[in-house]
Order: structure tokens, then C-alpha cells, then sequence
């Protein structure tokens, strides 16, 4: 029986702490999602601006082309067939990582080399680890996924909030259910954290039994 499991069974109902614990993992998700539309929207602009503009548009039809492809495989092959490297590299592997129910093992690689990009932004480089833990998940050991969120969860770190809002997480994955709810409590007066962040942050710590606010 895993750490988690056995937290569960101690502290409530097993069928609603699993339930809360993938509720936390599905918002995870969709912020790092959020992010990934955000940081292309960026590129796109920044693109137009230091590029030739039929240069851009040509690999911006392309990578959109490649997006509306249903075929998972199709949209991968797509994909790899771009010739792409700085920001624009990243921003491309970012998007062959948008499938890992199809192919994790590629996903995990792809983020791999973004990760290991010299002279890359913090906001492509920090996006792809967020997204290599969530997609990792159990396949990495907590304190492995620790250990890829602490350095991008730093003062100035552009996505800095979400590596935090994970590490509660992790946090409550281990067993630490107090450590979790500390965690959490203060993202909630983080002046970088983002309005949704800091409401689904309050639900989570009620759903685990804790005060939004510190004991005076």
C-alpha cells in the first residue's frame, strides 16, 4: 500500500480523499494547459516581431495545421517534421508533448529536450517541467517530482504559483497532510497567484479538513 493510500485510510473516507486528490490532479492539468496556450500566444507575438513575417506565418500555419489534426499520430508526425530551434523549438516540443495517453514515452522525451535547451526562457523551460511532472506522475518519485518543482518554484520564477500549488501536492501524496494545507494556505495571500489559483486552492484545503486561515 502506497503513502498515499495509507494517509487516506487514515485521516477519512477513502473514496472521497481519492476523489479530492484526482480533482487536484485534473486542475493541475488544465493550468498547465492554460499556460501552454499563454506561452504560444507570447511566441506567436514575439515571433512576429523579430522574424520575417511570411517566415512566421508559414511555420505558425504549419504548427496550427498540425493541432487540428485528429489523429494523434498524424499531428505527431506533423510535428516532427518541423525544423525549428531556440523558442521556437521549444514552443514545437511543447506541442509533440500534448499527447501522452497516445505515447507518454514520447511526450516524456519530447519535454526532455526542451528542458535541456541552452539559453531557453524560463517561460518555455519551467512550463516543460511543470508538464513533465504532471505527465510523469507516479513514474517519478515524489521526491523526484520535488526536486524538478523546487528550482522553478523560486522568488521571480515566471510560473511560480503552479510549481508551489504542485509541491502542496506532492506534499499530500507523501502522507503530510498538515505540511499540504500550509502549503496551500499560503498561496492564498501570494501576490503572484492568480485569482483562480487562489480559489481553488481554498477549496482544496477545506475538502481536506483545514482553516483557509492561520490559528491567531
Amino acid at each position: 500500500m502506497s503513502n498515499s493510500d495509507n494517509f487516506i485510510n487514515e485521516v477519512a473516507d477513502e473514496l472521497r480523499r481519492e476523489k479530492l486528490f484526482n480533482a487536484a490532479k485534473r486542475f493541475g492539468w488544465i493550468a498547465v494547459l492554460a499556460v501552454v496556450a499563454i506561452a504560444g500566444g507570447v511566441a506567436w507575438t514575439e515571433w512576429q516581431d523579430r522574424t520575417d513575417t511570411a517566415e512566421a506565418r508559414a511555420l505558425g500555419d504549419t504548427l496550427f495545421a498540425a493541432l487540428d489534426a485528429d489523429d494523434p499520430a498524424t499531428r505527431r508526425s506533423a510535428l516532427d517534421a518541423v525544423d525549428a530551434s531556440g523558442e521556437r523549438g521549444a514552443l514545437v516540443g511543447l506541442m509533440q508533448a500534448s499527447d501522452p495517453e497516445q505515447d507518454k514515452a514520447a511526450t516524456l522525451a519530447a519535454l526532455d529536450r526542451v528542458i535541456g535547451m541552452d539559453g531557453l526562457s524560463p517561460q518555455f523551460h519551467d512550463l516543460a517541467v511543470l508538464r513533465k511532472v504532471v505527465v510523469a506522475g507516479g513514474d517519478l518519485s515524489v521526491e523526484e517530482r520535488r526536486a524538478l518543482l523546487r528550482p522553478i518554484s523560486g522568488p521571480g520564477q515566471p510560473y511560480r504559483p503552479l510549481a508551489l500549488e504542485l509541491l502542496a501536492y506532492l506534499d499530500l501524496e507523501g502522507g503530510d497532510r498538515d505540511a499540504a494545507i500550509e502549503g496551500l494556505r499560503a498561496l492564498l495571500t501570494d501576490q503572484q497567484a492568480p485569482q483562480d489559483l487562489r480559489q481553488r486552492v481554498a477549496q482544496v484545503i477545506t475538502a481536506l479538513g483545514g482553516s483557509t486561515t492561520e490559528a491567531g
